[in-house]
């Protein structure tokens, strides 16, 4: 139920073509520390390009985050894809949300996200393919530091 079915260090290294080759064709996307440093609000380039890659290929996007709308808005609108706020992630509300925007069955969704008990843990409560980011920077949520504890003794081995 923790394990992701993927790492990859960063958002522009996660492989679309192997992702297409199992047949996903929609991503569930993280904000903070996966798309944008946590409480920033620009996405890097490289993060952009892949984006745009995505989109290009004909894959589905839609961002998933715990933050309130005005923020999401705006990381949403630099990539021109829909998103869901207040996701109350891990809760499978924000996921169900945003499969209905994807209109793609379970089996053909990921997420990927930079927070074990939050994205990974969310998106397989929801029979989806998951991919674990590490964090774009240290800072977070002060909340998250705790979870994050525990997500290095959890996750040493694989890492």
């Amino acid at each position: 139920m923790f394990g992701p079915d993927r790492f990859a260090p960063r958002l522009s290294e996660v492989p679309l073509e192997e992702l297409e080759a199992a047949g996903i064709a929609g991503l569930i996307l993280d904000l903070d520390n996966t798309l944008v440093g946590w409480g920033g609000s620009e996405i890097a380039e490289e993060h952009l390009a892949w984006v745009r890659e995505a989109r290009d290929r004909g894959l589905r996007l839609v961002m998933l985050s715990n933050n309130f709308s005005d923020r999401v808005t705006h990381v949403a609108a630099q990539m021109g894809i829909p998103f869901v706020a207040n996701a109350c992630k891990p809760l499978p509300i924000g996921f169900v949300r945003a499969l209905q925007q994807l209109q793609l069955p379970r089996r053909r969704v990921a997420v990927v996200g930079d927070q074990l008990f939050t994205d990974v843990l969310g998106g397989k409560l929801c029979g989806l393919h998951t991919i674990l980011t590490e964090p774009l920077e240290p800072k977070d949520h002060a909340i998250t530091n705790v979870f994050r504890f525990f997500e290095r003794l959890m996750l040493s081995h694989r890492r």
